[in-house]
């Protein structure tokens, strides 16, 4: 893409010859922005230059990851900042057990950076495809009884301020800040560098087993117990779940044959889910069938391999999402009504509901901020109508004092965030102090914090 700061170019022209910016969309199709500038910056001084620019020419500034966030919470007409260049590991300190990498760094490219020098996160969610600055702004997370969200793993973070300052952050130096925009919502400034706490590298032995939904549900609080890693997909429609149990390793690794691999993560799990949804989006009375169908296919297994390769799956069946963290002692009584209502309703639900935890955080805006909880996350095959199905599974999980994800859909506002949040007014004063012109700010903004 074209690069344009703003700066020693001819009006109407980018810096690498001229061409107008493309429309963005994200990955779900559910936003797309044609904005006024394009800044691909390669550098932190590029990157404070193109918002100085932007500032002085009156422009909004929103930078954008890979757009695997449903919101559209990096959406702008002014300067939309791509990261594709700002890219790379800083620096590695293995004294202090941290790596330091650029913004834009795709998760994937850190995770096999990573694994050559014999390095590892500690926990992560189970898509790579995202960028290491638009993963932790808007929460991303895994599932954990002890290890939490990435950006609970960030020791510290440089951000570009709104009058072009670079800040550098933890919990030793503008603390305030720190606390915040480890999951910042690109409300605060533009992240240029994040540093990681990072281990060695370990094994990780994954146990995959379907499980009734009666049965987890009863055992739930011990899964979560006796298990580092727990999480499941309840299917609708069926009383059947898939679980996942991920814990630690002495090895050696022992993947997934190269045949049993295929057959199960890209076969049946993408390949053959992408058909079902496909007729399930063509023919909803079917959806039932093919629900009982699909939630017998995959077949208990276990492997033992490093940890991205555990925690990660391809995702290439596109669909939305809405997720929602309730407190963890909730989950099972939450997810209870929510099968209620699916079974009392005429809805027709081709794609599984995923439940994951995490302990409590010390983030400001994190969706496990002071509390453990527990993630139910609803999706639908994109292109298939969604409001009705996502505006009754919201009005259970805010039933339950549930907080939205911030990447995905909900259509909670500031008012209901500020209950939900006790350190909300925290958070919106640092952003009154920081960006009092709201130079990063755009609608969904401003309906989640306010003006």
């Amino acid at each position: 893409m074209s690069t344009e700061t703003g700066r020693g170019t001819a009006a109407g022209t980018t810096a690498t010859g001229g061409r107008k910016p493309a429309t963005w969309r994200n990955w779900a199709g559910t936003v797309s922005v044609r904005a006024a500038r394009e800044a691909t910056p390669a550098s932190r001084e590029e990157l404070v230059a193109a918002i100085r620019g932007a500032r002085e020419d009156g422009l909004k500034v929103k930078a954008v990851g890979r757009g695997h966030s449903f919101t559209a919470a990096a959406a702008t007409d002014g300067l939309l900042v791509r990261p594709d260049l700002l890219t790379g590991i800083r620096r590695i300190d293995r004294q202090a057990g941290t790596v330091t990498v650029e913004a834009g760094t795709p998760l994937k490219r850190l995770n096999v950076a990573l694994a050559r020098e014999g390095l590892s996160l500690t926990n992560m969610g189970d898509i790579m495809e995202q960028t290491v600055s638009g993963a932790v702004s808007t929460g991303t997370h895994g599932t954990g009884r002890d290890s939490s969200s990435i950006a609970a793993q960030i020791r510290a973070l440089e951000l570009v301020t709104a009058d072009g300052r670079v800040l550098t952050c933890s919990k030793e130096q503008n603390a305030d800040v720190f606390a915040a925009a480890r999951t910042g919502l690109g409300a605060l400034g533009v992240i240029s560098a994040i540093t990681f706490s990072v281990e060695p590298v370990f094994f990780l032995q994954a146990r995959e087993e379907p499980m009734a939904f009666d049965r987890v549900t009863a055992e739930f609080d011990q899964l979560v117990t006796e298990n580092e890693h727990f999480e499941f997909y309840w299917f609708p429609h069926t009383g059947n779940c898939n679980t996942k149990r991920n814990n630690r390793s002495v090895g050696p690794a022992a993947p997934p044959s190269a045949i049993g691999a295929f057959v199960e993560d890209e076969l049946l799990s993408n390949g053959l889910f992408q058909v079902v949804n496909s007729l399930g989006r063509a023919v909803p009375a079917a959806i039932p069938a093919i629900a009982k169908l699909s939630s017998r296919a995959l077949s208990a297994r276990t492997y033992t391999d490093i940890p991205y390769k555990v925690f990660t799956s391809p995702r290439r069946v596109r669909f939305v999402e809405m997720e929602y963290a309730v407190p963890r002692e909730a989950l099972v009584e939450t997810l209870r009504e929510l099968r209620s209502m699916i079974e009392r309703s005429s809805l027709r639900v081709s794609f599984p509901v995923e439940v994951r935890t995490a302990p409590a955080d010390d983030i400001t805006l994190s969706t496990a901020s002071g509390r453990e909880s527990a993630y139910i996350a609803v999706h639908l095959y994109k292109g298939t109508p969604f409001r009705r199905y996502f505006s009754a599974a919201e009005e259970i999980f805010t039933a339950h004092e549930g907080r939205p994800h911030w990447g995905k859909l909900h259509t909670r506002d500031a008012a209901y965030l500020a209950g939900a949040y006790p350190r909300f007014g925290e958070f919106t004063a640092l952003r009154d102090r920081l960006d009092p012109d709201r130079l990063f700010g755009n609608p969904y903004l401003r309906r989640v914090l306010g003006d």
